[in-house]
Order: C-alpha cells, then sequence, then structure tokens
C-alpha cells in the first residue's frame, strides 16, 4: 500500500502518488484503442493499492472522463467514493463537444461545478482547480466563487493548474490554495527557479502532471509521426526530427540506471520525484493495469544522493530539446 503526503496545510492527504485519468478517454492513442473494461479495473486496481488521489477533469473527453470515473466508483460501492480524493478542473468553454478558449467567470466557475458534481455522482469534489488561468478574469474574482462553494460544502480543498508566481500569490491571498497542478519531471523542469520556491514558501504542495515526460522517460517511444493525429505526442515538438534524436539520447541515463537497479525506467523517473520533497505527489497516467502497478511500485525504489545528481545534471534543462508544447499550447501556460 501506498504510503500518503500531505497537500498544503489545510488537511488534504493524498496517496503518495496518484492516478491520471485523461488518457483513458483522450489524447493518447485512438479512440479504437480505449478499452473502457480495461480503464474500469484499473481505477479499481489503483484503489486497491491505495492508490486512491484520482485526477480528471471536464474537459477530458469532454466530460466523457469524470463519468467514467462515476461509473468505476459507483460498481466498487459506496465505500469506494470514500476512499477515493477525486481532483476536478474548470476553466475552459466547451462548445459543440469541442475545447473553446478559456472561461473562468465566476457564474461559468458555478455551472461547471455543478455539471462536474453530475457526472461525478457525488455531492462534493475533494480538490477543485482553476484548469488555466483566465486573464479576463482577475484571480480573486475566481478564487473567490472557488471559497464560496468550499463554504456550501461542494468543494473541500482548492488548487490552481499552471498558474504563474503572481496569480499564485494573489490567489492564495483570498483563500488557501492546497495544490498547484504543473508538469513536472525529469523531462520538464521549468518549475524549479521560481515556482517550487514560492510553494514551499505559502505551504502549497505540488502535484506533477506528465512525470513521465509524456512517455519519453519510459523509453518505449516513436517518432512523432509514428502516431496518429488524434494522439498529443504527433504534434509535441519534443518528438519531432532532431529534437527526437537528441532527447533520445539525454534520456538513455535513466534507461540505463533503471537496469543497474533491476527497475523500470518509469519507476526511475517517478522515484526521482518523490525523492524531491514530501510535498509533491506524481500522477502518471495510465489505462492499463500492467501500468499502473509499475508505476505504483515506483514508491519502493530508493536512489542515492549520486544517482539523484546523475539524473539532475544527465537531464537538465539545456540538455532537452524542443519546448515542451507548441505555441497554441504554450500560450495558456501562466508564465
Amino acid at each position: 500500500m501506498l504510503d500518503q503526503r500531505q497537500l498544503g496545510t489545510q488537511g488534504l492527504t493524498v496517496s503518495e502518488i496518484g492516478l491520471g485519468l485523461m488518457g483513458m478517454s483522450q489524447s493518447y492513442g485512438t479512440a479504437e484503442q480505449r478499452d473502457e473494461r480495461e480503464s474500469i479495473a484499473t481505477i479499481h486496481r489503483a484503489i486497491e493499492l491505495g492508490c486512491t488521489f484520482l485526477d480528471t477533469a471536464e474537459v477530458y473527453g469532454p466530460y466523457a472522463n469524470e463519468e467514467l470515473l462515476a461509473r468505476a466508483l459507483k460498481a466498487l460501492g459506496n465505500s469506494a467514493r470514500d476512499r477515493a480524493v477525486i481532483a476536478t478542473k474548470f476553466g475552459f468553454n466547451i462548445v459543440n463537444g469541442k475545447q473553446s478558449g478559456v472561461n473562468s467567470q465566476p457564474a461559468h466557475v458555478r455551472e461547471a461545478v455543478e455539471g462536474s458534481l453530475r457526472r461525478l455522482q457525488t455531492d462534493h469534489i475533494d480538490l477543485l482547480y482553476q484548469h488555466r488561468v483566465d486573464p479576463n478574469v482577475p484571480i480573486e474574482d475566481v478564487v473567490g466563487v472557488m471559497a464560496e462553494l468550499v463554504r456550501e460544502g461542494k468543494v473541500r480543498y482548492l488548487g490552481l493548474s499552471e498558474a504563474g508566481v503572481k496569480n499564485i500569490r494573489r490567489a492564495h491571498a483570498v483563500h488557501p490554495i492546497s495544490a498547484l497542478q504543473s508538469e513536472y519531471s525529469l523531462w520538464e523542469r521549468n518549475l524549479e527557479e521560481e515556482i517550487i520556491p514560492l510553494l514551499r514558501e505559502l505551504g502549497i504542495g505540488l502535484v506533477a502532471f506528465a512525470p513521465l515526460g509524456r512517455g519519453f522517460l519510459t523509453g518505449n517511444v516513436k517518432r512523432a509521426e509514428e502516431y496518429p493525429p488524434s494522439d498529443f505526442r504527433h504534434g509535441d515538438p519534443r518528438y519531432q526530427g532532431e529534437n527526437f534524436d537528441k532527447n533520445v539520447r539525454a534520456a538513455a541515463v535513466v534507461q540505463d540506471l533503471a537496469r543497474s537497479k533491476g527497475a523500470k525506467p518509469a519507476q526511475i523517473a517517478l522515484a526521482w520525484l518523490l525523492h524531491k520533497g514530501d510535498d509533491i505527489v506524481p500522477i502518471p497516467g495510465t489505462k492499463r493495469r500492467t501500468y499502473l502497478e509499475e508505476n505504483v511500485a515506483a514508491a519502493d525504489v530508493k536512489l542515492t544522493s549520486d544517482e539523484m545528481a546523475t539524473l539532475d545534471s544527465s537531464l537538465a534543462p539545456e540538455k532537452i530539446s524542443g519546448p515542451r508544447y507548441g505555441p497554441a499550447a504554450q500560450a495558456t501556460i501562466d508564465r
């Protein structure tokens, strides 16, 4: 069973490794490759292993991912909801079944949360994130309505996703923020200079998404053009051309260390994150039990200070080739 970690100082306790559910409904592979029965079995196995921090969002699908989680929990009976810590997110317009720009107008926030509660078949959300900062709505107004939802009992703890220094400070001044969700891994270290020190100053936990470098750190990757257009990696700059070749060479250190320790590369990448601080919780995404079990076992992998230093230096930011997003997606990041 996994240990627990605390996010923030308000009382939110979660499993030290969580489960990202997005890939069960979108972004990775094709619709034909998705298997709802295996996805539900993966969620069930996660709960059995103590991996009870489950991450979804209204925009995943859209809507389908929250509904999938609800079906999975319902199949386990009433006690499953009590064991699960559900995190979901609002912050986009959804028009004709597609994401269409950010929207954190207070009325829209309420509408989105009511929709999430309905789809999740629950009376409360454990951790509610603003998915992306809306430049058209002051963060004070956004967190103000989120705080109202806490007082109403519909939400327990608040989070932000991909927010920058100024908005984190301003948000936290309105109502305590328990967690920031952002990409952080051996593959993507942009948080280390300013964001992580700020989170520790304010007592905010970090939920690290894409902790396996969108699959790159597992060693099981192909060039961008070998993935279908519906797969996120098809358009990922780090999977393209010379970037791909350079990044394969950089990531080899993870595979080498894994072999020497009798571990999987993904376990090394997750162990590195777990060793970075008790206030960091990775949420690797998978839709298969096999990979879930491998990921959870990363909690038992111990890295020495020398091994951590080798990983730090071998995958330093200057060793990674290409931006983490294309221009359109990068424009939504508050940094």
